[in-house]
């Protein structure tokens, strides 16, 4: 299947999705910030990012300006909670710098799944969001 990027600074949270993603047959390689995680978008190809917005180090719409500038074609799906206001703004940016759907905190296995297999399914942009 895909080769994913994920990068979530919440160790149970990637932890869950990471056991969702495999089960569906994806490769996943885990960053426990943005840092971390530009470093290693950087260093080999993948097919798609998915990346928490509000993390230490780099948050993700650092991120998704980082790896988009370097990567233009990669899939991002960009995940949020909201933090001081709330994961809707966040969100928007994160689609508006390139993230091509979006996912709100908290969201099942399943829509984290649908949302991976329906983009990796679209040959253009798309923006979708569920949660």
């Amino acid at each position: 299947m895909a080769n994913i990027l994920l990068i979530d600074d919440n160790p149970g949270l990637l932890k869950m999705q990471v056991e969702f993603l495999r089960h569906a047959g994806h490769g996943v390689t885990t960053a426990a910030n943005g840092k971390e995680g530009v470093q290693l978008g950087r260093s080999r190809p993948f097919d798609l990012l998915i990346t928490d917005i509000i993390m230490p180090e780099k948050d993700g719409i650092e991120v998704i300006v980082e790896l988009r500038r370097a990567i233009p074609r990669m899939k991002i799906i960009a995940i949020s909670g909201g933090g001081r206001i709330g994961p809707s703004d966040y969100l928007d940016l994160a689609h508006k710098l390139g993230a091509a759907t979006t996912l709100t905190k908290p969201f099942s296995g399943k829509d984290l799944v649908d949302a991976v297999a329906a983009l990796l399914a679209c040959e253009s942009p798309m923006k979708t969001e569920t949660g």
